[in-house]
């Protein structure tokens, strides 16, 4: 394996401890937070985290594209690096919804959320195991590509918005931060919860006639 492979799979697996060291930032300032010491330090490192774990997923197929490198290791390693990014930062953001008081509207529609992501990655892997038996192409589905960009900066500003509430100017005491935020968030989650909705969908129609030929 050449140099520039192997920088770019280590860009592709570099992804998990990023999303770990962002989780343990995260908790981190959020216990601190809780006992009236929230940290802007950690609150930035952790962003930083989660910043640079999904540029990692730009990065990596870029880079791989530009210098011929696409190998069926990474076709495979990328989107289980993907899975990981949301096993790992989906259920701690609802964590620290909970934790920090954010309010049961936006903790409960982020379980929800969560548990939809969780719900869609396993029923997608799934009928492309099936369609795998079969011969189908099982990559990634041009709708699947958009949710996974989007899905980056989405959990990326859930978890500003659960951080940076904490410190002026972002209180949400203030009239039009209390407002515009929490709206926001909802936003995101909407987006996110249709695009997982629609690639669920797309995926099933794709891989259903090969569920059918394995049920026969």
């Amino acid at each position: 394996m050449s140099g520039r492979a192997l920088f770019v799979n280590a860009l592709t697996f570099a992804r998990v401890p990023l999303i770990f060291l962002w989780a343990a930032f995260a908790v981190w300032q959020e216990l601190g937070a809780a006992r009236g010491a929230p940290s802007a330090t950690l609150a930035v490192l952790a962003s930083l985290g989660m910043l640079l774990s999904g540029l990692t997923d730009l990065w990596d197929g870029k880079l791989a594209r530009r210098w011929g490198v696409v190998s069926t290791l990474g076709k495979m390693a990328d989107p289980l690096m993907d899975k990981v990014f949301y096993l790992v930062s989906f259920p701690v953001l609802v964590w620290i919804a909970c934790h920090s008081g954010a309010g049961d509207r936006l903790t409960l529609s982020l379980l929800a959320l969560t548990v939809l992501y969780l719900l869609r990655d396993t029923w997608v892997t799934f009928m492309r195991s099936v369609g795998a038996m079969y011969g189908a192409d099982v990559a990634a589905m041009r709708l699947g590509k958009v949710r996974t960009a989007i899905s980056f900066p989405g959990a990326g500003w859930i978890y500003v918005y659960l951080c940076f509430r904490q410190f002026a100017p972002f209180r949400a005491d203030n009239a039009l931060v209390g407002f515009a935020w929490p709206a926001s968030v909802l936003a995101v989650e909407a987006i996110l919860a249709a695009l997982t909705l629609a690639s669920l969908v797309t995926y099933t129609r794709a891989y259903m006639v090969y569920l059918r030929r394995a049920m026969r």
